[in-house]
């Protein structure tokens, strides 16, 4: 983090104003998407004043802390969009991450936001706005918001860099279906792609949870992926092939397995392993119960890429782990280890066998 000047200010400051700055320069340039809030020792009046000016920022709000916060700080912590306190045993409440140095992790989110300022702001207004919603609505939300970020110049660079891929191959079974008298057993089945979530792959899925949609004979979903990891995310060759964002928009909300696995919550368990990437743990977070093999890891990239979640991550992460950890995990990139994941509420269960 050399060379970086983390702009950084107190409850005072932010009481007084600090993150009411305009956001955006003379050509719509992004102007420090992320202000680092050092929390200490204030008075009612400027916590609430505090507090107000947190809720109405636009741009991101980290706090850094170097012991737990207590209860006077709740409102302030709940009102940032993250809050890294040093490493302790007591439980957290879900807006706060332990860290070994809060500052530096609060360093790496801001050259994480500087460098795709666009798509931090999305995310963290998208993780906001989702909060209060029904499912089905702020799904509609992410998918305005991930197709607003497909036509944005950050994602744009991120395909320049990437460079032209084919597109996948045909898949012959790209998911299997096994019956035992009401258990329904889905198996990804792309083990060459790590089952990432292409076209063919997603259809097939929501096809196979269709019918456990219309059959109730069918009691118990278990979902499952062949090969190494569960799933890689979404298929990276075929990023940037929508016809039209408007049609992209639709393709996700309507024909993609998030809302199926919201409606048949109660009767599905997905059980992950290996590397679990963007959709890998999306979709999954859905689910009424969610077992990790021992090992496994989950990582957002795609704010990285200038796009936010797009497979309903905004939606079911957060109401599993809350939204501010979500930021933390999708704006660091970082990869949460089951144990985490554990604690945080992201899977119920780490267990071996599959």
């Amino acid at each position: 983090m050399d060379g970086i000047s983390l702009p950084r200010c107190s409850v005072t400051g932010l009481a007084e104003g600090a993150a009411a700055a305009p956001i955006l320069g003379e050509n719509g340039e992004v102007i420090d998407p992320l202000l680092v809030v050092d929390l200490e020792a204030a008075d009612a009046g400027t916590l609430e004043a505090a507090t107000h000016a947190a809720i109405v920022a636009d741009r991101v709000l980290v706090g850094v802390a170097a012991g737990e916060p207590d209860e006077q700080w709740r409102g302030l912590s709940r009102a940032l969009d993250v809050t890294f306190v040093a490493c302790g045993a007591a439980p957290l409440g879900p807006e706060l991450v332990r860290s070994a140095d809060p500052v530096a992790d609060a360093a790496a989110l801001y050259a994480a936001a500087t460098a795709c300022p666009r798509a931090t702001l999305t995310l963290a207004q998208v993780l906001r706005a989702g909060e209060p919603l029904d499912v089905r609505a702020a799904l509609d939300v992410e998918s305005f918001a991930y197709s607003t970020l497909l036509g944005g110049t950050e994602f744009a660079r991120w395909l320049t860099a990437r460079g032209a891929r084919p597109l996948p191959p045909p898949a012959a079974e790209p998911v299997l279906l096994a019956r035992d008298d009401g258990l329904l057993r889905i198996t990804l089945n792309r083990p060459e792609r790590r089952n990432a979530y292409g076209r063919e792959l997603r259809d097939a899925l929501t096809g196979a949870l269709r019918l456990a949609t219309v059959d109730d004979t069918i009691t118990r979903v278990v979902l499952d992926g062949a090969g190494p990891s569960f799933c890689a995310g979404g298929d990276l060759g075929e990023f940037g092939t929508t016809p039209d964002l408007a049609t992209a928009h639709l393709v996700r909300t309507r024909a993609g397995a998030g809302p199926l696995l919201h409606a048949l919550a109660r009767r599905v368990e997905v059980r992950v392993h290996g590397s679990c990437v963007g959709a890998g743990i999306e979709l999954p977070a859905f689910a009424g119960r969610v077992v990790a093999a021992p090992g496994t890891t989950f990582r957002l990239p795609e704010v990285s890429m200038g796009l936010i979640p797009g497979a309903g991550g905004t939606v079911s992460i957060p109401r599993r782990i809350g939204r501010w950890r979500t930021l933390f995990a999708a704006l660091s990139g970082r990869a949460i280890d089951a144990d985490t994941a554990l604690e945080w509420g992201l899977v119920d269960a780490v267990e071996s066998g599959r």
